[in-house]
Parts: structure tokens; sequence; C-alpha cells
């Protein structure tokens, strides 16, 4: 536990929960799409279903959506933000089987033609869980740095992937493979002790059976 935790974190309010932790969930979705969103289809579970606009949850989505921080300014103006930038927006209530009360399921499409869908939590105090990316079941937190290492399901992948992080020195804190069938793709989620070089992250991209590697930075 570090000081955060017990504070809480530097945010625009009024809810570290509602407000605070679905910027950062936005923020991911914004990371792992990796061009700006022109279009965010989002779908809110529990209590984030019932209470987002009197919180302004659909507000800090969509701040972390266009790339902001959970103590920016322009949160509370972020919906008419949006619209200047070209960003179409839906919310949508939907009991998510299974899922925590604050949870926000983010399809998104980017001005390139990416596109991404992610869902997690706010569990509390700001703090995030990331349970699926694309299908995939993923587990992550954001509070370190993480990578994202998508990949063919093929013999030796994520041992070239491991013991190149070894050789250069990045120790892994914590790790998870998701895929969706044996030899289709799938996903490494990697957390790190430490900052991630670019050099790193583009040294793994040219690996055999890697697809794309994407830093999310602690958030």
């Amino acid at each position: 536990m570090n000081v955060f935790d017990i504070i809480g974190p530097v945010m625009i309010g009024p809810s570290s929960s509602h407000t605070a932790g679905a910027v950062r969930l936005g923020r991911v979705a914004w990371k792992i799409l990796e061009e700006k969103a022109v279009r965010a289809d989002i779908r809110l579970s529990g209590s984030f279903a019932q209470t987002y606009r009197g919180h302004g949850t659909d507000k800090a989505l969509i701040a972390g959506i266009m790339g902001m921080h959970s103590d920016d300014e322009r949160i509370r103006r972020s919906l008419a933000l949006a619209e200047e930038e070209g960003l179409v927006y839906s919310f949508t209530a939907e009991d998510i089987r299974d899922a925590h009360p604050n949870t926000a399921r983010i399809h998104l499409k980017g001005e390139n033609g990416a596109e991404c869908t992610i869902q997690g939590a706010s569990i509390g105090g700001g703090n995030i869980l990331i349970t699926e990316i694309d299908g995939m079941e993923v587990s992550f937190t954001g509070q370190y740095n993480t990578l994202m290492v998508l990949h063919y399901d093929k013999p030796g992948t994520i041992a070239a992937v491991t013991n190149f992080m070894a050789y250069s020195g990045t120790n892994i804190g914590n790790f998870r493979l998701a895929r969706k069938k044996k030899g289709g793709e799938a996903v490494m989620t990697i957390e790190v002790d430490g900052d991630v070089e670019e050099s790193l992250i583009q040294s793994l991209r040219i690996l055999p059976n890697v697809i794309n590697v994407i830093l999310i930075k602690a958030i």
C-alpha cells in the first residue's frame, strides 16, 4: 500500500470511483487504440449505469478517451470538447454478468480505422482493474508500467519475449497470458518494475510471431 491508497488520487471530483477511476479506464482504451478516437460506444453496468450523469462518470470516461489525466480541469467540459473535436459517443446501460458494480465496456473507433474494446472496473479510491481486451481475458491495474504484447500463439514466443526482457535488465512483476484459441492470436500482459525504454519496445516488436507491443504507462 502507498500513500495514494490512503489519501486518494489528485483529481477533479466529485468521486474517486466514479470520476478518477473512470478517467483512467478511458485512458487505457485511448492508449490501446493508439490513435485519435472518432467514435466511442460505452456500456455501463451496475452503479455506473445508475448514477453516471450525476457523478460525472460520462464526462470522466470521455475525458480519458481524449487522453486527459484525472486532475485535468477540462474534464468538466469534456463532452463539449468531444463535440468540437468530432468524437461521437453513446452511453448504454447494460447488466454485465458477474461484473464489478462500477464496470464499463468501451468500444473505440479511430480516425485511421483502428478499433478496440476494453472492459474494466473502477474498484475504489481511483484504482481500476482491466479485465478484458478485444474479447480476451486480462488482469492489470494500471499501477505499474504494463506491456501488452499481441502475438500469435506459437511455441517459443513467450520465452523469446521474456528472455529478451531479462537480457535487457527489465524485471517482470506480473505476467498473464490470454488467448481466444490455440494457435490463434494471444496477448501477454506484463507488468514491469521501473521504466520501459522505447528501444525495448521496438526490439520486442520485431521478434518472430509478435504482432504489436503497446506500453501502458502507470496511471
